[in-house]
């Protein structure tokens, strides 16, 4: 067993290429035995091995740095950099995380999971690097097709290349982010033609020669030569001008017809490739000759790489390549993933709202699986719309689309809608336009840990001018609070936050409607009792812990469930404020929150009514499997409200 000598990267170097073949097979084996025995992120780490083996013979870690985008690609980097006894409790509360960490390891540079910002991160190293206050000599940002569908990529690509910056971009090519990439140059790239499965014989040719000036221009001697060229012709009077331009419009000729990606040397970074991703050896080339050629600024370095690689569940999964996966038998692989809970009740409840109203489309940035959308764009294909990482466009153009006189539903993630700020408040907000967001994952989400938590949503939409932001506590409220905001959309945007997991199921009469909050519990006594109001999920322990206190003879108290967080229904807090105490619990950060919000309109109403707020603290939360071990730690559990309710 190979992998179990492999400490840190330095003993890699000392393998030859058919040990190398044997060690590739064996961390594929150790990744799926551990992540079926967790759960994790399957198939981009199957797709990176050989290339993680290659950056680690090449490069010196962590003397040279080598940065992860969307660090979930980054499990075979924990194995050989001294981590393999720490997979069993991957991802688990106190153990290994399933991004890089910096306090795991000095081979960690950067923690966060959104995608596509990597290459800003090496740019900034690089200055560092080069004004002599980072030691490091290499920078190496190792980025996917699917991060390059984002934005921020292209904005760090123009000042890598406008600065020369002396940064190795490994472009890590597996046609995928969560779905297939939306995104004409990886498409080109790996030469897929939607057309015809086979390719022309003018493709065959074009292709053989691209590889060829592949290996001509990645050649530092070539390189060299060319420069000297270069400086000859424009050192010659009167034609020196025009000859040195006639060659350098010859080869960006050459480059348009025979090399897509030429986009990145318009961009001033120069381009090899594309390499076998799985080809140790070819890789290791390619990478010696980037370390030289990087001396005149940025390179790309395009692998082409197969997600899901060597695990046959993983290769024949259409939708994700087992980019996730929950445990499972490795003999078999894991179930289909189908939607459950929330994001069941979604799923369902947008394709009937699009049943009825043909203005109702569906934008998603490149998750549409986990965000419940496959059976809508499977009934609707017109009008879905998968952008790829790019949740800034999204926004903008629902807006557009709102604009136009349709109804525009963005389903996204709780936590990465923070990447779109600027538009939800700008572009959406102040424009009245009546978009909905569906905000997924909202609240703490488990094991994917800080980067993934959606905690900020309700602080950030309640202080949006317009914006209504609801929160259901079942799966039925849901299916309602998206059918009222097709109609609320008609003064301006609604936002609709629902956690991770199992959804309540619940009768009609537990269903409200609206904007209006729903009384669920009225004390006897309001002046001499508490009353709770509990925001979405969090009604469930309220009412766990009203039980619970009845039985044991304790304070009476009354709940409403919220439901409207934004505006607060004026009927609920009336009735809050004739009680002689009020507590809000929710799940979100307290600081800032609605909590907050509920406490100064009851203020408004009666100052001698004291408010207790409870929430989570404005802190980076961990990793935990299970959620409910996170929102016990903090107090929002059922036993602890009931805690808080009885020392009140």
């Amino acid at each position: 067993m190979y992998v179990e000598g492999i400490r840190r990267p330095a003993d890699l170097r000392g393998l030859d290429r058919n040990e190398l073949a044997d060690l590739a097979g064996e961390i594929r084996d150790f990744i799926v035995s551990a992540v079926s025995e967790v759960g994790g992120h399957l198939g981009s780490n199957l797709g990176a091995v050989e290339l993680t083996l290659a950056l680690h013979r090449v490069f010196d870690s962590p003397r040279d740095a080598i940065l992860w985008d969307t660090g979930h690609q980054a499990y075979v980097h924990k194995i050989v950099t001294g981590r393999q006894t720490g997979f069993e409790t991957l991802r688990q509360a106190g153990g290994l995380s399933g991004y890089p960490n910096r306090e795991e390891s000095e081979h960690d540079l950067v923690e966060n999971s959104h995608a596509s910002t990597i290459l800003s991160y090496a740019d900034g190293l690089a200055v560092a690097r080069d004004l002599g206050t980072n030691e490091r000599r290499h920078i190496v940002a190792v980025i996917g097709d699917g991060a390059m569908t984002g934005g921020m990529a292209y904005e760090a690509l123009n000042n890598l290349g406008h600065h020369r910056r002396g940064v190795i971009i490994v472009l890590n090519d597996n046609g995928r982010s969560y779905a297939p990439t939306i995104s004409n140059l990886s498409a080109n790239s790996q030469g897929i033609d939607e057309q015809t499965t086979a390719a022309s014989l003018t493709d065959r040719v074009t292709g053989r020669l691209s590889h060829a000036l592949t290996d001509i221009r990645q050649n530092p001697v070539y390189v060299r030569r060319q420069r000297r060229i270069e400086e000859f012709l424009q050192g010659l009077p009167v034609v020196g001008q025009p000859a040195g331009s006639a060659v350098d419009a010859f080869k960006a000729g050459v480059r348009e017809f025979l090399q897509p990606p030429s986009f990145f040397e318009a961009l001033g970074t120069r381009y090899i490739g594309p390499f076998d991703g799985h080809n140790v050896a070819e890789l290791e080339d390619a990478l010696q000759n980037a370390i030289e050629l990087s001396e005149e600024g940025p390179i790309v370095v395009h692998a082409l790489t197969q997600k899901g690689r060597g695990y046959s569940p993983a290769e024949d999964d259409d939708e994700k390549n087992l980019h996730d996966a929950p445990v499972f038998d490795p003999a078999v692989g894991p179930p289909k993933a189908v939607a459950t809970g929330y994001t069941q009740a979604f799923a369902d409840a947008i394709v009937k709202e699009a049943e009825a109203d043909p203005r109702v489309v569906a934008i998603t940035a490149a998750m549409p699986g986990p965000t419940g959308l496959l059976p809508f764009q499977a009934r609707f294909p017109d009008r879905f719309f998968d952008v790829g990482i790019a949740e800034q466009h999204a926004v903008t153009s629902a807006a557009g689309m709102a604009m136009g006189g349709l109804r525009p539903v963005v389903a996204v993630y709780s936590t990465f809608l923070n990447r779109a700020w600027d538009q939800v408040v700008y572009d959406v907000a102040m424009h009245r336009l009546g978009v909905v967001f569906c905000l997924d994952r909202a609240g703490v989400t488990g094991p994917d840990g800080a980067s993934h938590h959606g905690v900020y949503d309700m602080a950030l939409l309640s202080k949006v001018p317009g914006m209504r932001v609801l929160a259901p506590s079942s799966a039925q409220e849901l299916s309602q609070m998206l059918h009222d905001a097709t109609t609320l959309a008609d003064e301006g945007p609604v936002a609709i936050r629902y956690p991770r997991g199992a959804a309540r199921q619940v009768g009609e009469h537990e269903v409200g409607s609206g904007t209006s909050a729903r009384s669920v519990r009225a004390a006897r006594d309001p002046g001499s009792s508490i009353c709770v109001l509990a925001i979405g999920k969090m009604l469930e322990p309220a009412q766990d812990a009203a039980a619970s206190l009845a039985e044991a003879g304790g304070p009476d108290v009354s709940i409403w469930d919220v439901r409207c967080c934004a505006p607060l229904d004026a009927d609920m807090i009336a009735d809050a404020a004739t009680h002689r105490r009020v507590v809000t619990i929710e799940d979100g950060v307290r600081d800032g929150g609605i909590g907050s919000m509920i406490a100064t309109a009851v203020g408004e109403v009666d100052d001698a009514v004291a408010v207790t707020t409870m929430g989570l603290p404005t802190t980076f939360l961990p990793h935990d499997p299970k959620p409910a071990n996170i929102h016990t730690r903090y107090g929002l559990d059922a036993r602890s409200l009931a805690d808080t309710l009885r020392s009140l």
